[in-house]
Formats: structure tokens, C-alpha cells, sequence
């Protein structure tokens, strides 16, 4: 039996790093299995992908990034959202709902 594909969709790791910081600053490890433990483990982010998303999206001005002490002492960057981050998580909730939606009307469809 074939293992169920994990990969994050194409296009939707950053809305989905956005939304993992929502609720508050989180060291890279945090976010991916934030990812995973909300998503049920259908989706596991890849460390390198995520790396590359981070800063992307830091450049974009739509993470803050800081080193900090994690919960067992070890040196960690921690990311949070900006203002044009929640801004743009909002755009982004938007159009995958609507895309969600025409998948699903399509998939409803007769033959």
C-alpha cells in the first residue's frame, strides 16, 4: 500500500507559517509541528522549506525575527508576525477558501 503523500501544498507553506504564528512567537521547530499536530500529521514541513519560507517571508516584511533562549536553554530565532503579516495572512485565508471552495463545487459535480 502506498504511504499517503505528506508534502505541504504547493503555494500554502507561508499561509500556514503566517497562521501557526497567529497566536504567538515560535522557533522554527514549534511552527512545524504546530503544522503537523493541527493538520492531524497530513502535512509535514520540510526543515529546509521551512528555513527558505522564513526568510522569505522575513524579507517581505511580514515576519520579526529575534534570538532567544528556549525552554531547555538553547539559542533559538524566534519569528512573529508583523502588522502587514496578519494583514496579509487575512488575503491569503481568503483566497485559499475561495480556490477550497471551487475545488469542492468541482469535485461535487456531475458527470
Amino acid at each position: 500500500m502506498d504511504e499517503p503523500n505528506t508534502d505541504v501544498i504547493q503555494g500554502t507553506l507561508d499561509m500556514l507559517i503566517l497562521k501557526a504564528l497567529s497566536l504567538e512567537p515560535m522557533h522554527g521547530f514549534g511552527v512545524a509541528r504546530r503544522i503537523e499536530q493541527i493538520s492531524r500529521d497530513v502535512f509535514k514541513v520540510n526543515p529546509g522549506s521551512l528555513m527558505v519560507a522564513f526568510q522569505r517571508l522575513e524579507r517581505a516584511g511580514l515576519l520579526d525575527a529575534e534570538w532567544r533562549q528556549t525552554a531547555n536553554s538553547r539559542r533559538a530565532k524566534y519569528y512573529s508576525l508583523t502588522r502587514a503579516g496578519r494583514k496579509q495572512l487575512g488575503v491569503e485565508t481568503a483566497e485559499w477558501t475561495r480556490r477550497a471552495a471551487a475545488v469542492a463545487r468541482l469535485l461535487r459535480a456531475e458527470s
